[in-house]
């Protein structure tokens, strides 16, 4: 599964809107990612990767624009 495509696509389930020209937009400070969205995020990503992200890991500065959403679960498929 390309990685880009599914992260993309968990993220325009939950935010509503598509980010592919927004690949460096912090989420956080733009107000489409919040406490609440988060916690979906990882669960939706958890879901379609089979991956762990616990929230308990979770820093936000490591999350907050796509690009390091998908680097991160890169990271995490190994």
């Amino acid at each position: 599964m390309d990685v880009k495509a599914g992260v993309l696509e968990v993220l325009n389930n939950i935010i509503g809107e598509d980010l592919s020209s927004q690949m460096d937009e912090n989420l956080f400070d733009s107000g489409l990612l919040d406490s609440m969205a988060t916690v979906e995020l990882l669960l939706d990503l958890e879901n379609k990767f089979g991956i762990q992200a616990p929230v308990s890991e979770f820093n936000r500065e490591n999350w907050d624009t796509a690009n390091k959403i998908i680097a991160k679960v890169e990271s995490l498929l190994g």
